[in-house]
């Protein structure tokens, strides 16, 4: 059995929504350097605007300045920061209060230690200074020992051009372990080869290999190599191009029976038409010159036609 793989996996993508009236607001205030407050109808601030009244569930309508100074009404403390945190060294983070407001807002605070913040001190924003209408606009709030505590007027809201969307980046990095079984399958990719494990009560060959049956449950132990050759079952071409795209479209990607497998796996047809390409057409791999193989599957660029005739439909029709 091949030695167990692992690999770090970072799963990525940029989500993009649209604000509305309420957020738009506020972040567009953000864009401006000046703070947005929904008032509800209790008479309450709340930084961030709420997009309905929490009493009333109306729409937020009434709309308010704040200062940018404030109150840390609690903390805790980030001694390791991560990728995408606001700050990369030791930081807090905060709820605070902003002078003119009822509620506290949550953002990073610049200190130097735990023993530098306490509920109770004053803090300022610590704006960005190029700013696109996102929280990200503040960059942190920092202390503000000189800023004395405003009784404050809420100022009606100047008029401010709303954000009407956002493209917020989502990411999720792990450690994949690999299964014994899924690290043969890997390991022998590196040497330019494809092995299967079989069911010893069923028979059925699985590639990649699978820790048990899904028919019985019974442990796959043989190991089964097999051929690059195999047959298309089921295929949908690629007409929609998207971002971080490596192929032009329109391409094919396809479900291939390798000879002796049981069931088929996903990869890529091309060197043919996409609109050529049909059920039952008979492929073959195209493998990466040498030098670039590593433990994964695009060491197989594509399946291309071998040019034989289709398989016969009932010789895979239970594959579908």
């Amino acid at each position: 059995m091949a030695r167990t793989l692992s690999a770090p996996v970072t799963v990525a993508f940029d989500y993009t929504r649209s604000t509305g009236p309420v957020l738009g607001r506020f972040l567009g205030g953000l864009r401006e350097g000046v703070v947005v407050g929904g008032r509800t109808s209790d008479g309450r601030v709340v930084v961030p605007p709420p997009e309905f009244d929490p009493v009333t569930h109306e729409p937020t309508q009434d709309f308010v300045e704040v200062a940018d100074t404030g109150t840390v009404t609690s903390w805790t403390w980030v001694p390791e920061p991560v990728k995408g945190q606001p700050l990369d060294r030791p930081f807090a983070f905060a709820l605070v209060t902003l002078d003119g407001a009822d509620a506290p807002l949550l953002h990073a605070l610049d200190v130097a230690s735990p023993a530098d913040v306490h509920t109770g001190m004053r803090v300022r924003i610590r704006w960005r200074e190029e700013r696109t209408g996102d929280i990200t606009d503040i960059a942190c709030f920092e202390p503000a020992p000189d800023a004395a505590e405003v009784a404050a007027p809420r100022e009606p809201l100047r008029t401010i051009d709303p954000v009407t969307g956002i493209v917020v980046p989502v990411e999720l990095d792990y450690l994949y372990a690999a299964s014994p079984e899924e690290s043969l399958f890997y390991t022998s990719l590196s040497q330019g080869k494809l092995v299967g494990q079989r069911c010893p009560r069923c028979g059925k060959v699985y590639i990649p290999p699978r820790s048990a049956c899904p028919s019985d449950g019974t442990p796959t132990t043989d190991e089964v190599p097999l051929p690059d050759t195999g047959t298309v079952t089921t295929f949908c071409i690629v007409n929609v191009p998207f971002l971080g795209q490596r192929i032009t479209p329109p391409y094919v990607s396809a479900y291939v029976l390798l000879d002796g497998a049981d069931i088929a796996f996903l990869h890529l047809i091309l060197d043919i038409p996409a609109e050529e390409v049909r059920m039952g057409m008979r492929v073959k791999a195209v493998w990466k010159p040498e030098s670039e193989w590593g433990t994964t599957i695009e060491n197989i660029s594509h399946f291309a036609p071998t040019g034989e005739p289709d398989a016969d439909y009932d010789t895979y029709k239970q594959h579908l």
